[in-house]
């Protein structure tokens, strides 16, 4: 290799890994939140049942508790044993102790009586209904024991670890933290990030923008990534080409003390590439075998972890998906990771040699249409996106009807 030849390029897996290692410390500290507030959130100590699920016996649906051993009375020619009326037991209310022969109206949830140990369902009772206490009523007979009783400790028994910590917060484990009676649950903090874009060429939003300026897409999609991965964005900046400016910046952030600096442009090899010119010492930049986003960097600024995106707008937002979601997703538990599934092309696509190449692409269900052409610039097809064709490399032409991975964005 000549002294001005490039190492090779590192794979999109092993950049993938080292994103994930440099990310590994992130530890942010234990909070409370209400249950209204932990969706998505992952939980930072373990759960143990305070109580059993079902915390009693009680009915699985509307009918009569009755013991099972009295409907093994000789029964009629029709197979059903007489019983009579007791008190009715509504849900939410303590039910009184059942004398043998008795069948008590029941509702669905209510408590059994005690020594009660089966339900017969409403609709199998003759008269159909609930007659006044007192009144007789007729139920099949051989009932067998258990039938239709939620039991005490079946679901879950107190002192059982119920949800475990590391776990993301999905709405039936909320559910469940409810039915357990705890109205608050101890999650880890929002990481909280740093976003920088760079470049004398970008101006804000709604700022003047000179005749050879662009506005700063980036630190809205970086931030809006960001947001929806459940990180604290703490401030976003663009950041000119001025490399003593930029350490300054980064210096006032750090001493917020910050969770991770992530960063769009600056990671090339060009006159001009501010971040590589600040970190090059305290990390590393690579250039990874993926089109758009080759140029990478990772380096550790005042302690926290700095990840270095490329500048164009859609590989800024590629590589996020491809490279920091994941890592955020393995190392703190959430976000919940991007459906990924195999679906055919809808057209023919020529891959690259060498590398990985990732489409903005639209799923229909049925096959992968691509939205606009490869070029890392072109933000409006990426709008019209649900999803991103990862496709190999290759050399030969993939025609119509190939199946490629799909990462699904909506």
């Amino acid at each position: 290799m000549s002294r001005h030849a490039h190492p090779p390029a590192r794979g999109v897996e092993a950049h993938r890994r080292a994103v994930t290692d440099a990310l590994r410390d992130l530890r942010p500290p234990v909070q409370r939140v209400p249950l209204r507030q932990a969706l998505g959130r992952v939980l930072a100590l373990d759960v143990v049942a305070p109580l059993s699920l079902q915390p009693f016996d009680n009915a699985q649906m509307d009918g009569f508790a009755i013991r099972a051993a009295d409907s093994r009375r000789p029964a009629g020619e029709d197979g059903t044993v007489p019983f009579v009326v007791a008190a009715p037991v509504p849900a939410g209310h303590v039910p009184q102790p059942l004398a043998p022969g008795q069948a008590a109206p029941i509702m669905t949830g209510a408590p059994l009586p005690p020594d009660a140990d089966a339900v017969v369902p409403v609709e199998e009772a003759l008269p159909r209904g609930f007659p006044a206490p007192g009144a007789a009523v007729r139920l099949p007979g051989a009932q067998p024991a258990g039938r239709f009783v939620r039991r005490a400790g079946e679901d879950i028994e107190t002192g059982e670890r119920a949800l475990r910590a590391g776990q993301r917060l999905t709405p039936a484990r909320i559910g469940l933290a409810a039915a357990l009676g705890l109205a608050e649950l101890p999650v880890r903090a929002r990481p909280r990030a740093v976003v920088y874009t760079t470049g004398d060429e970008v101006v804000a939003p709604g700022a003047q923008r000179g005749p050879a300026q662009i506005y700063d897409a980036n630190a809205a999609i970086l931030s809006a990534q960001l947001a929806e991965a459940g990180v604290e964005v703490a401030g976003a900046h663009l950041v000119p080409d001025d490399a003593g400016a930029f350490s300054e910046r980064l210096a006032a952030d750090a001493a917020h003390a910050p969770d991770l600096f992530v960063s769009s442009g600056g990671v090339s090899e060009g006159a001009y590439e501010v971040i590589r010119q600040v970190l090059a010492s305290r990390g590393e930049f690579v250039h990874v075998a993926m089109q758009p986003g080759g140029p990478q960097g990772l380096a550790v600024a005042h302690g926290v972890p700095f990840v270095c995106l490329p500048g164009n707008p859609v590989s800024t937002l590629v590589s996020f998906e491809m490279f920091l979601r994941p890592a955020l997703t393995a190392v703190l538990g959430a976000p919940a990771p991007r459906p990924r599934l195999t679906a055919p092309l809808a057209e023919a696509v020529r891959p690259l040699p060498g590398r990985t190449q990732v489409r903005r692409a639209v799923w229909d269900g049925t096959a992968v249409a691509l939205a606009g052409g490869p070029g890392s610039h072109l933000l409006a097809a990426a709008a019209r996106a649900n999803a991103l064709a990862v496709l190999p490399p290759g050399d030969a032409e993939l025609p119509a009807g190939t199946p490629v991975e799909l990462l699904l964005l909506d």
